[in-house]
């Protein structure tokens, strides 16, 4: 990609991001001012990769607000709101709303009694992967497929929080992941990675990717393959159950 390939949407943590929710991972006190500067290196690294940073408005009192990619899934011009597996999230969807329709794009969301979040959905050309997770169900799923003119596979995911967690897809479009995790009958391949935070890659660019400090060497693999590789620190998402696709929604074209 040359240029401005779109716009990143971002919500900077709040004060009680230590407070975040941790399902898979043992908690760790967290520090909240070393999140708020890998926050900001994180967002340097999307500018410089060339995206636009549009601000999600602030959510201070919602501890996982800087998780925003939970809260929308963006495919073309539209926009399906989440709606999340867990109550405490769901407040957090209001901000993201505001902020796909300053972008301009359709908005529709999941309505009850399903439930999905965004970090369960991967999309790969006119393929979208959903995880069938303990916050995204089987009717929410339906009701994706339903709203997006695209194939829509369901993968059962187990022991991690959100597909993304368990594998994405580098620029070229092949899986990249941990196959442990993931029903892989249902995926057409996927390349294992050296180590658990090298299954989560951030498309920047054509043959550019990003990938948490982390995972080292799944960072050399891909140099090695001949992509771009940009890595950030994010520790202290990391140990609330967060990763690098978390953190932001990449808007193509706008």
């Amino acid at each position: 990609m040359t240029g401005r390939p779109g716009t990143a949407l971002v919500r900077r943590p709040g004060p009680r991001v230590a407070e975040g929710i941790v399902t898979h991972v043992e908690r760790r006190p967290v520090d909240a001012v070393l999140a708020y500067r890998q926050h900001d290196a994180y967002i340097a690294a999307l500018a410089a990769a060339g995206w636009r940073i549009h601000p999600v408005d602030a959510a201070d009192d919602l501890p996982d607000a800087p998780f925003v990619e939970d809260t929308v899934v963006v495919c073309g011009d539209l926009a399906v709101l989440a709606r999340p597996g867990v109550e405490s999230r769901v407040p957090e969807v209001a901000g993201t709303e505001k902020a796909v329709r300053d972008l301009g794009l359709d908005v529709c969301r999941v309505e009850p009694p399903g439930t999905l979040e965004g970090g369960d959905v991967l999309q790969v050309g006119d393929t979208v992967y959903v995880g069938r997770s303990a916050r995204t169900d089987h009717d929410a799923i339906c009701q994706l497929g339903a709203l997006l003119n695209r194939r829509v596979v369901a993968v059962d995911v187990r022991g991690c929080l959100h597909l993304k967690s368990a594998m994405t897809a580098l620029p070229d479009g092949s899986l990249i992941g941990l196959p442990d995790l993931v029903d892989t009958t249902v995926l057409p391949y996927l390349q294992v990675v050296p180590e658990p935070t090298g299954a989560h890659v951030v498309v920047l660019g054509d043959d550019h990717a990003l990938l948490a400090a982390s995972a080292p060497r799944t960072a050399a693999l891909l140099r090695s393959d001949g992509y771009q590789v940009t890595t950030v620190d994010i520790s202290e998402f990391e140990a609330l159950d967060g990763c690098v696709t978390c953190l932001s929604v990449l808007v193509p074209g706008r």
